[in-house]
């Protein structure tokens, strides 16, 4: 058992912690801003001091009861504050992103409920990995109802997930109150519909904490359950720092400080005034002296370059390779891929109907038969197995998650550019999320306007996001094995036209680095670029024209190859840019802006840059209209020939 004075004395350490950060604010000493734990110690000490060390936490941005509960550096945590490079994410993370891979916390999510997601994961990769810890997901009352709170805990459930589902019910989301925004009055009931057993005490009680999360852990090792812990408690200050608590009534917040979880502690050591009295100022003293320490160096930040240097890691040299081509289809080409990866024994396939459906389009097949649990079948839950596999990239795992369609990405899009994206930056380099997400897009299949839309535009804006869209199977094939071996997380864009179009793939020695692109035919006329299933479109055209053409495949839309780019450019000073989805802000405007924004490029052009795209509209049902809101190979041969 912790020793009790200890255990104050840390309650008491969050506390100062936090009023010096007020005071701070207050003297506008302080830059952005905070959301203070005061009021709640009993909960972040009772939680962490009954959790194994080696148990991990993901904490919502009100993290640093969390963080000093867990052994974080009250130095680092001010450095933080200050935004200098003694920060525990060097001062790239603030007050709602203080990560602390040594004390196994996984950074806290600004985004309210979407921790739960990658606390998911992290239990995922601990039981994959056949260990006795556990992960914790900590959320707010307000957090239970946001939808990735439910996705999760029946995932969690249908998987038997060691992760415990941890509610601070501070009573209020914001300036919400629970009681008119939950529609019940035990939050913890909701846990019995996702058959999940439920437990729950008075989170201003510390033994009442400690003793109930003892009972919660214990139960979820005994039978390999998550579980769902409610602390009921009550946060002092507002939100955030300017929140001046007009919701709130005077007389509702002076019972809860009748309930002050400290001075209930120190009631139950029965200690005097006269010790409490010396407690207090060892550590307030302890206190200033660790935040003049932390100011002293408060000027000396990272430079630029350092900060650009954890965006991505380094990926592996890849070369190109081909070696045992054989004939294919692109659709097969993938499968092999994900057969020969699927030895791996860190790697897992998830996603929606993968198994003995053989995915939406037929891509899976019957693997289930030959690679076993390495391909898990989720339910309809987007939010919640992205952040599965952001969660388990963290911890070493390798997860290759299928989206059905790539119109889904909308679902997935809070892991994949909120987490995975900012996972290496916002912890300064002490997590990265090697992760692969495989989605079909665009048209040509009659699904409608919400099934065929090609939504890569979207991430080409997002740093730490790789997006590659093959367009034969043999870069299909290689590129994935490549996307599986790149420390970062990849967007693998896979066109429903194309799973059935034929060609060569290689064997496992083959290979294709991604930020390369192909060059499918040389000449000196004119610079024809496309990606995807434009390609096929253009090489269809070119086999109809007589000009000498150069035709880049880019095949990796983020990095981008401008070097192959360029050579060609310079080399015919004509550019026609082909591509499906309509031009405003799509791949290739940036690819047209890039060309221009090169001052040797630029120069070398001999007429504009010419554009080809999809209608700006959404794809329609009729086949006729489906066919031409997009680029046609009839009208690239008149374009090229007279271009």
């Amino acid at each position: 058992m912790h020793n009790k004075i200890d255990i104050l004395k840390g309650m008491y350490l969050s506390r100062f912690f936090e009023e010096k950060l007020q005071n701070l604010f207050a003297e506008g000493a302080l830059y952005g801003t905070t959301h203070l734990n005061i009021g709640q110690e009993a909960s972040h000490f009772g939680l962490c001091l009954a959790l194994d060390s080696a148990d991990w936490i993901v904490p919502t941005h009100r993290t640093h009861g969390f963080n000093i509960a867990k052994g974080s550096s009250i130095f680092k945590m001010f450095s933080e504050m200050l935004g200098s490079k003694y920060g525990l994410c060097k001062g790239l993370g603030g007050s709602m992103h203080m990560t602390d891979k040594e004390t196994c916390n996984a950074g806290s999510s600004a985004v309210v409920g979407s921790g739960i997601a990658i606390a998911s994961g992290i239990a995922f990769a601990l039981r994959r990995e056949n260990k006795k810890q556990i992960a914790v997901a900590i959320m707010g009352d307000g957090a239970t109802s946001r939808g990735v709170t439910h996705e999760c805990m029946n995932l969690a459930s249908v998987w038997n997930l060691p992760v415990m589902f941890y509610c601070e019910n501070n009573h209020y989301g914001m300036s919400a109150s629970a009681e008119r925004m939950i529609s019940t009055s035990d939050i913890s009931s909701r846990a019995s519909g996702y058959s999940m057993k439920s437990f729950k005490c008075d989170g201003n009680d510390f033994d009442a904490v400690f003793d109930t999360v003892k009972k919660a852990r214990s139960y979820m090792i005994s039978n390999s359950e998550p579980v769902f812990v409610e602390v009921n408690t009550y946060r002092y200050c507002g939100h955030s720092k300017s929140d001046s608590r007009v919701y709130r009534s005077a007389e509702e917040e002076a019972v809860w400080r009748e309930k002050d979880p400290l001075v209930l502690f120190e009631r139950s050591l029965s200690l005097d005034k006269n010790t409490i009295r010396k407690l207090r100022l060892e550590v307030k003293e302890f206190v200033e002296a660790e935040f003049n320490k932390a100011y002293e160096k408060k000027d000396e930040i990272l430079t630029l370059e350092e900060t650009k240097e954890l965006v991505y890691g380094k990926a592996p040299d890849i070369p190109i390779r081909k070696s045992g081509m054989h004939p294919s289809t692109y659709r097969l080409a993938i499968r092999e891929a994900l057969s020969e990866i699927l030895q791996d024994e860190k790697a897992t396939l998830i996603g929606e109907d993968v198994g003995v459906y053989g995915g939406c389009f037929g891509v899976t097949g019957d693997l289930y038969k030959e690679c076993g649990d390495h391909i898990l079948e989720t339910p309809v839950s987007e939010e919640a197995f992205t952040g599965i596999a952001v969660g388990a990239g963290i911890m070493g795992q390798r997860v290759i998650e299928e989206i059905m369609y790539g119109d889904f990405l909308t679902l997935a899009s809070d892991g994949l550019i909120n987490h995975a994206a900012k996972m290496r930056y916002m912890s300064a380099g002490q997590l990265s999320c090697p992760m692969v997400l495989r989605t079909p897009i665009g048209s040509g299949t009659g699904h409608g306007s919400q099934h065929t839309q090609s939504l890569e535009a979207m991430f080409l804006n997002i740093p730490g996001i790789k997006v590659v869209a093959p367009s034969d199977p043999f870069t299909a094939k290689a590129l994935l094995k490549s996307a599986y071996l790149d420390p970062d997380p990849v967007l693998f864009l896979e066109h429903k036209a194309l799973y059935g179009s034929s060609g060569e793939c290689g064997d496992v020695y083959s290979s294709f680095p991604i930020g390369k692109a192909q060059l499918l035919r040389s000449g000196d006329e004119i610079t024809v670029i496309s990606y995807s299933r434009a390609t096929l479109t253009v090489r269809k055209a070119l086999s109809e024209v007589s000009r000498s053409v150069d035709h880049i495949d880019l095949v990796s839309l983020r990095p981008i190859d401008f070097e192959t780019i360029k050579k060609s450019v310079l080399k015919t000073g004509k550019v026609i840019l082909v591509e499906d989805p309509t031009f405003f802000g799509s791949v290739m405007a940036s690819v047209a802006a890039a060309i221009s924004c090169d001052e040797e490029c630029f120069n070398a052009l001999k007429a504009p840059v010419k554009c080809v795209y999809g209608e700006d509209t959404p794809i329609p049902f009729s086949r006729e209209l489906e066919r031409v809101v997009v680029p046609q190979s009839y009208e690239l041969v008149d374009i090229i020939s007279y271009f």
